[in-house]
């Protein structure tokens, strides 16, 4: 044998042996990142976690990529046979590696052409080691080389282990079909609004299509393409025996029809109770571990949330919400010192705050721009995106191309009216809708559970249950006389003064000095650790005389569940939004259960109720939700207004649901200047209507008119008759009642709220006038960012 020949058999031989202990090596995991025989038996595709409602929708999820699962059964054969007819004929004939085509690249490469020689099983060990190990495809010749290899040997290691059934469905949940919608499920849910299992030929080839070009040939960036790359994917299943010519002719004659429905954040059902959920469960996943030890991942293990959630409750609140704001905004908007901007002529430094807090101002001064410049800049009209209310069923319709100076745009936007509504069951606690604001897309602040606001006189039951629970009765006359106590001095909103009037009455009426009467009688310490220790709320609440009329800051959310002792026959019951966790294979990781405790008694709570219905009676505040809104059955509820009407309240419950909603602005000084506009019965009454409207007209809800609040045993007719009679003489602004409701006394001016001494003992710590009494510069109640146009508009 020459030596020549002998040389060129030693070098293919010791390449073929460098080739066997690269594999080696790589195999048993000494050089590179191989993942082991168990994660290949247990491949773990990054998958979102899924927030599901109370009749199994998905309202939203968690994710860095958009990623669902599918059993093979759950794929229509339409996508099987178009994958194996596109991607690989030869499929179900290999082991992993088809040394056919592997066989031929050197001589395509030879020719100048270019061929992909991946099995389906080779993608599938590339798209694992991705989502297992973050890597991507290498650019870099060897590197890429070596990534074959290790592609080679997890393929045959994956037909060792798995089906062809199972590969294929595992591939088909890893890849990518564009806008960051990952798996098979996902992708037909955002192209076509249809699971998997019943895609058409010709939509299971427009989704195959994308395979080889997730952008070339999306459908709704590149229609024209993905058309193309659609039929061609079609004459392939035809060439396969898949489909026959007559069904092919007839899937390329269709046109592309999308239904195009990609989950966003920012948008879909309950977008501020996602927001809140993904808070909350950022934390549960710190606190609970995995078999292996490590802490669950949000994004990435495809938890399934389970919540109490309603769609059609959720929907409801949702258009309740934006109908009233709608209207509201204009006659806030139209007010003089909110159109001319005067409203900011004491607020100039918080202006300047809001403008430092932009996007616009952080990216001048990164680009080192001078104060004159950026002033010249804020004060310059340019074309942007600001909210405006058009729909309050189509939200995109709400986004308003304008131009206004940056400066100008900070004051449009804090000038817009934010509200929070919030609905349960009051008995087993389960939220059934969640509505923190106006628009999450540009407020992203949680008016439900995020935000503390002075509550008015949606405080006042508190304070006439605790008389009930000291022996007064629901009948029992007080005087509407002027009082003092320690130099505090409240009067009633409306100006009456003298006379006297029953409990039921007062409450119904609002009349402050009623509550002062009643707070004098049993102490602001008495009644304020009740409502911390009994009654259980968090937030904090001083001994001081004027808690009587409400100067209590508390979120919505807290509220609500002070309340559920009413209808709930005593039982103060923990708001409850998330029923089970499960891990991505079904397996429960945590239920929940209502937290509940008794705070007062079921001869108590009802009362209160008959007192609460008086409310909502002729006469009472929120005498509207019948005048006006026509709202029929046995109702109960509580209207509350802040001094210089700048929160608007109202607290509502039928036998079967509790419901909230509070109205205002992020900065206290921007308001209503009117109580007749401002008042709660005016801005949260008409919110909590409005879907109350739309809940009775739901039979599938089974809440019904009909429904009726259960009368404890032993009580008598005279235990639960209500007078709500008086002789109070009426105030030089009675004649402002209109629907044959009365104002909501609730309100008042800034001197009824602020305290000069506590329950007749020595004097508390001078209080200034405004709102929000921690704040001695009037400080706006402001957490979330300035509502600015987004960056670059």
């Amino acid at each position: 044998m020459k030596k020549s020949v002998k040389i060129l058999w030693r070098v293919a031989f010791g390449i073929l042996a460098l080739l066997v202990l690269l594999v080696l090596l790589i195999n048993f995991r000494i050089i590179g990142s191989m993942p082991s025989l168990e994660e290949l038996e247990n491949p773990r595709a990054a998958l979102a976690a899924e927030v599901i409602a109370d009749d199994g929708t998905i309202l939203g999820k968690y994710y860095q990529v958009d990623r669902s699962s599918s059993d093979y059964n759950e794929i229509s054969k339409n996508v099987i046979n178009a994958l194996i007819a596109t991607e690989e004929t030869r499929f179900y004939d290999n082991s992993g590696i088809d040394p056919k085509g592997t066989l031929a690249i050197p001589f395509y490469l030879l020719i100048g052409k270019k061929r992909g020689s991946s099995t389906i099983t080779q993608q599938l060990a590339l798209n694992l080691q991705t989502d297992n190990l973050g890597k991507q495809r290498s650019g870099n010749p060897i590197g890429r080389a070596f990534q074959k290899v290790q592609e080679w040997i997890i393929a045959v290691k994956l037909e060792r282990n798995f089906t062809k059934q199972e590969i294929l469905t595992l591939y088909l949940n890893t890849v990518a079909f564009g806008d960051n919608v990952y798996g098979i499920e996902n992708g037909a849910r955002t192209f076509f609004s249809k699971d998997a299992g019943h895609l058409s030929i010709e939509e299971a080839a427009i989704l195959v299509g994308m395979l080889k070009g997730n952008t070339l040939y999306n459908p709704r960036r590149n229609p024209q393409n993905a058309l193309q790359r659609r039929n061609t994917v079609i004459s392939n299943m035809q060439e396969a025996g898949f489909i026959t010519p007559a069904e092919a002719a007839s899937a390329k004659s269709k046109p592309i029809v999308l239904h195009y429905n990609k989950i966003d954040h920012n948008k879909g059902l309950a977008p501020y109770f996602r927001e809140v959920l993904r808070d909350e469960l950022k934390g549960w996943c710190k606190v609970h571990k995995k078999a292996d030890g490590s802490e669950y991942n949000l994004y990435r293990d495809g938890l399934k949330i389970y919540t109490t959630i309603n769609p059609r409750m959720q929907l409801y609140a949702e258009e309740a919400v934006a109908k009233h704001l709608a209207v509201l905004q204009k006659s806030l908007s139209a007010q003089n010192d909110v159109k001319t901007g005067s409203v900011w002529k004491k607020w100039p430094k918080f202006l300047d705050q809001y403008m430092k807090e932009s996007d616009r101002y952080k990216s001048m001064k990164e680009d080192e721009a001078d104060d004159s410049t950026i002033a010249r800049v804020f004060n310059t009209p340019v074309r942007m995106k600001v909210f405006g209310w058009r729909s309050s069923t189509e939200p995109d319709l709400n986004e308003i191309d304008t131009t206004m100076t940056p400066l100008d745009s900070i004051k449009y936007m804090r000038a817009i009216l934010q509200a929070g509504f919030m609905a349960m069951d009051p008995e087993s606690g389960e939220v059934k809708a969640w509505v923190g604001g106006p628009d999450f897309r540009y407020f992203k602040n949680d008016h439900v559970a995020k935000t503390r606001r002075q509550v008015g006189s949606t405080f006042k039951p508190f304070l006439y249950c605790f008389a009930i629970m000291n022996g007064m009765s629901p009948n029992t006359v007080l005087p509407n006389e002027p009082i003092s106590i320690n130099g505090w001095t409240p009067h009633n909103s409306e100006g009456s003064t003298g006379g006297s009037i029953t409990m039921a009455g007062a409450l119904a009426k609002s009349l402050n000095l009623v509550a002062a009467y009643l707070i004098k009688q049993i102490g602001a310490k008495p009644f304020a650790d009740f409502a911390k220790n009994k009654v259980g709320f968090t937030s904090d609440i001083p001994a001081y005389p004027a808690i009587a009329l409400g100067a209590v800051e508390l979120s919505l959310y807290e509220l609500l569940q002070g309340y559920t002792m009413f209808p709930a026959r005593g039982i103060n019951t923990k708001p409850i939004y998330i029923t089970r966790i499960e891990d991505r294979n079904g397996n429960i990781l945590e239920t929940f259960a209502p937290v509940k405790r008794e705070v007062i008694s079921e001869r108590e709570s009802y009362t209160m109720v008959k007192m609460m219905e008086g409310v909502v009676a002729p006469g009472g505040t929120g005498a509207r939700v019948r005048s006006r809104f026509n709202i029929q059955g046995e109702i109960a509820g509580k209207t509350g207004t802040t001094n210089d009407n700048t929160d608007g309240w109202f607290m509502g419950y039928t036998p079967k649901i509790l419901a909230g909603a509070w109205v205002g602005c992020e900065n206290n000084f921007i308001h209503f200047s009117t109580t007749a506009i401002g008042q709660g019965a005016n801005t949260g009454l008409p919110i909590w209507a409005y879907f109350m409207q739309k809940v009775y007209a739901d039979p599938t809800l089974k809440i019904s008119s009909n429904d009726h609040f259960p009368v404890p045993p032993n009580m008598s007719e005279d235990d639960i008759y209500m007078n709500y009679d008086s002789n109070v003489k009426p105030g030089a602004e009675s004649e402002n009642v209109g629907n044959g409701s009365a104002d909501d006394y609730g309100s008042g001016d800034a001197s009824d709220y602020a305290t000069p001494g506590a329950d007749s003992q020595e004097p508390a710590p001078a209080k200034p006038k405004e709102e929000h009494k921690d704040n001695k510069e009037n400080k706006p109640k402001a957490t979330m960012p300035p509502a600015v146009p987004k960056k670059g508009e």
